[in-house]
Formats: structure tokens, C-alpha cells, sequence
């Protein structure tokens, strides 16, 4: 090794001074020094040399880590006007808050050029690590393993598995809310949701129809996918009710496409709930406290999630990093549109 670094006899040798030595980053040397499996053993190796080197200990580790924080994070969306993105980034800068850690937030708009830009612009601020947020739950392409601190992606999780991701369990909502239809007495449910090309409705269908399986049901019709519009919700229940008058039923994949639903039940002449139960997903309160009578819905709890994001993150600057996707559980959120009041 021939990387430069001040002598030791100057000034307390830092993590950094590690990093450098061994050509890593500060974040690869953490991960080294703390045994993580995601160093590559060679790295690793190199690492430690240069720690021996420099008579670098792991007390000093924990030290250098605290000397280098900024008490800064960055949030980074991709959407900052989304239903989705708000909630999760208030969960997180509340958890952050509590903490008395400084939030800089830039909005990608979607953009892989803005969003570069944005990164770099966090990273020369210093920042101690990022938070990405989606704009769906979609896998999106990972930001890399060699930046200086660490990442965590929320909602749309990452494409890289080494990375950490926090998602909602969709397959899990679909099945508590068919649970829940039939807890109540329905047994000719039939589904009704968005945009075919997102995970999402994908994902809430697939929990669906397992868990009428596992109830001896079979779903009413096939699963209609269209968009998430109360004018979808509309027309494909006044089809649903020509084809199959029989429903008793009808799982929406959101709260706006069940609002269209209950419209059209209603010129129908069927009431709600007592001829067909009408449930969502979501749980936005402008579509169920405003629904008549009120929607069912499943809370995505996306404030838990942005809250959960931001301990995630806090334990890999404290270097404590985890990988994978942790999918966190949704809630059902029960009004009148499946059980009279």
C-alpha cells in the first residue's frame, strides 16, 4: 500500500485515514472493521492491513465514526406531490426529529439525471446517509454499493439485494382484506383494481385470490384491471353487475376506484352494505370519511414505514447495516361500507 496519510504522530489517526490508505470508502472500511458480510474478503483483508498499519482499534472506530457525523440525512423522492410520498416522509422526519437530525429533501421528479444531481449535491453537504423513497412499489435501479454512506430505499424497493429496502406487504393486504369480506358473511367477492403494469395491483390481487382459496372460494369473474379512477371504478361495476348480479362483494385495488364502485352500485339500486359490501385500499381520508356510507380500507401505514426507514437508516450509520426487503404489515381499517352501522 502507498496511499499518503498524515503520520499518526500529528494527530489522531480516523476511519478515514483507514479508507484511504486501503483505496475504500469510509463506509466499505466501516463495514470491514465490523466483520459485515457485504466486504469482499480481499477488501476486507486490505482493510485490516492498513488498520494494523496505522494501529487503528476498534474503539477508535466507534470514535471516528461519531467525530465524522454531520448529524445530516438526505431524502430523496421522486415524486413529493405523490399520496404516497408525503405520509412516508413525514414518518420519517418525525423519527428524525426526535433524534435532532437535520433533513435536506430534494425531489427527483422522476428524473435518473436530477436524481444523480441530487445525490451528489446531499454527498458534498456531507450528509451522514439517504433515505430514497419511490413513487411505486416497483423495483427501481439502485443508487451503488460504493457510495461514502449508507442508503436505504422505502416503498420501491431496490433492484441490488445486498441493498436494504422497506416495503409494504401488498400480498399480505390483499389477503387480510378478503379476511375480512368474508368474516362478515360475503362469498361471491369479486375485485376490481388499477393499472395492470404496477406491482401493487399486481401484488393485491395475488393476496386476494390466495386467501379465497384457502376460504373454498373462487373469485367472481377475473380480476378486472383498468386505471385508479373513480370512472374505471364505474363502468367496471356496472359491467361486474350485468355479467355476475349474483356479487355480494366488491375488493377495489384503492380508495378513488372504490368511490366510482359505490356510484355505481348506488344508480344500481343496490345498497351499501346490505347488498354488496364495498372495500379499498389505502385508507386516504378524503375518499373514505367522505364515502357514503364511510369506506373500508387497508391502511398501508406509510407513516410507520417512513418512521421504520429512518431507524433502519440510524443503525447502518451506527454500523449496524442490513440487507434485504422488510416488507411491514398493513391494518384494516373498518366504517360502514362492509358493516352496517
Amino acid at each position: 500500500m502507498n496511499n499518503a496519510v498524515p503520520s499518526s504522530a500529528s494527530r489522531k489517526v480516523t476511519l478515514n485515514d483507514v479508507a484511504r490508505l486501503a483505496g475504500v470508502s469510509v463506509a466499505t472500511a466501516s463495514k470491514a472493521l465490523n466483520g459485515r458480510k457485504q466486504v469482499r474478503a480481499e477488501t476486507r483483508a486490505r482493510v485490516v492491513e492498513a488498520a494494523e498499519q496505522l494501529s487503528f482499534s476498534p474503539n477508535e472506530l466507534a470514535r471516528s465514526l461519531l467525530a465524522d457525523r454531520t448529524g445530516t440525512v438526505g431524502l430523496l423522492t421522486n415524486d413529493l406531490e405523490g399520496r404516497f410520498s408525503i405520509p412516508i416522509l413525514m414518518g420519517a422526519e418525525d423519527a428524525f426529529g426526535a433524534d435532532s437530525v437535520a433533513v435536506f429533501l430534494c425531489d427527483a421528479r422522476g428524473d435518473a439525471i436530477r436524481e444523480k444531481h441530487h445525490v451528489q449535491a446531499l454527498l458534498s453537504r456531507r450528509v451522514d446517509g439517504l433515505i430514497v423513497v419511490g413513487s411505486r412499489t416497483d423495483p427501481r435501479p439502485s443508487l451503488g454499493r460504493e457510495l461514502p454512506v449508507p442508503v436505504v430505499y422505502a416503498y420501491a424497493p431496490s433492484e441490488d439485494p445486498e441493498d436494504l429496502s422497506i416495503v409494504v406487504d401488498n400480498v399480505g393486504a390483499g389477503r387480510s382484506a378478503v379476511d375480512h369480506l368474508v368474516s362478515t358473511g360475503r362469498t361471491r367477492i369479486a375485485h376490481i383494481t388499477g393499472d395492470p403494469t404496477y406491482g401493487a395491483s399486481q401484488e393485491r390481487a395475488e393476496g386476494a385470490l390466495a386467501a379465497l382459496a384457502d376460504h373454498g372460494l373462487s373469485l367472481v369473474g377475473e380480476v378486472r384491471f383498468g386505471s385508479w379512477t373513480e370512472s374505471w371504478g364505474r363502468a367496471a361495476a356496472s359491467m361486474l353487475l350485468g355479467q355476475h348480479p349474483e356479487l355480494d362483494a366488491i375488493l377495489c385495488g384503492s380508495d378513488q376506484v372504490a368511490r366510482g364502485v359505490m356510484d355505481a352500485l348506488r344508480e344500481h339500486g343496490r345498497t351499501v352494505p346490505d347488498d354488496v359490501a364495498v372495500m379499498g385500499f389505502d385508507n386516504w381520508e378524503i375518499f373514505t370519511s367522505g364515502a357514503r356510507p364511510a369506506l373500508t380500507s387497508v391502511d398501508m401505514n406509510f407513516e410507520r414505514l417512513g418512521r421504520v426507514a429512518a431507524q433502519r437508516l440510524f443503525a447502518a450509520i451506527d454500523g449496524e447495516p442490513r440487507s434485504g426487503v422488510e416488507a411491514l404489515d398493513t391494518r384494516v381499517v373498518i366504517r360502514g361500507s362492509t358493516v352496517p352501522g
